[in-house]
């Protein structure tokens, strides 16, 4: 049976590329051997049919390669990153997501911005009594849904 955890860990490329010849070659900075990889080209799309090993690899590399990402979105007219955390407005963070009836929504979390009216607090997370205390706290076992400032606050810690 092939197993498709080790058919990911062979082929290793960053997103928007691809693996041009399987050879490797060394790293000229670190010595280590380094696959060789080269930006994916629109035209490059393919049609495959799984049948072997080989083609399972095939079809993992092409899936990995031209999977839409759902990064990008529109939120009251301008375009904004969804699922990334970012210095907030309103609180300390904010974060856009997609809620599940499908609309961009904004979760502000954390202490800060015009709630915390002038203080200033840092949280201290690399404290692991603190960081124990506020995971209990807050619940974070079972976060919730990704449309709440809880859920985004236990990612954070």
């Amino acid at each position: 049976m092939i197993k498709l955890i080790d058919i990911l860990k062979e082929i290793k490329c960053w997103s928007g590329y691809k693996l041009d010849n399987p050879e490797t070659k060394m790293s000229s900075k670190t010595g280590k051997r380094i696959n060789n990889c080269v930006p994916i080209e629109e035209d490059d799309v393919d049609e495959y049919d799984v049948e072997s090993e080989q083609d399972v690899k095939e079809f993992v590399q092409f899936m990995r390669e031209y999977k839409q990402s759902l990064h990008e979105a529109e939120y009251q007219g301008r375009k904004v990153q969804l699922g990334k955390p970012m210095q907030g407005d309103v609180k300390k963070f904010k974060v856009y997501v997609k809620n599940p009836k499908g609309k961009v929504v904004k979760v502000n979390f954390g202490f800060g911005g015009s709630s915390a009216k002038g203080k200033r607090m840092n949280i201290k997370k690399n404290n692991p009594k603190r960081r124990k205390a506020f995971r209990a706290r807050h619940n974070c076992d079972s976060p919730g849904p990704r449309t709440k400032a809880r859920y985004w606050s236990c990612r954070k810690w």
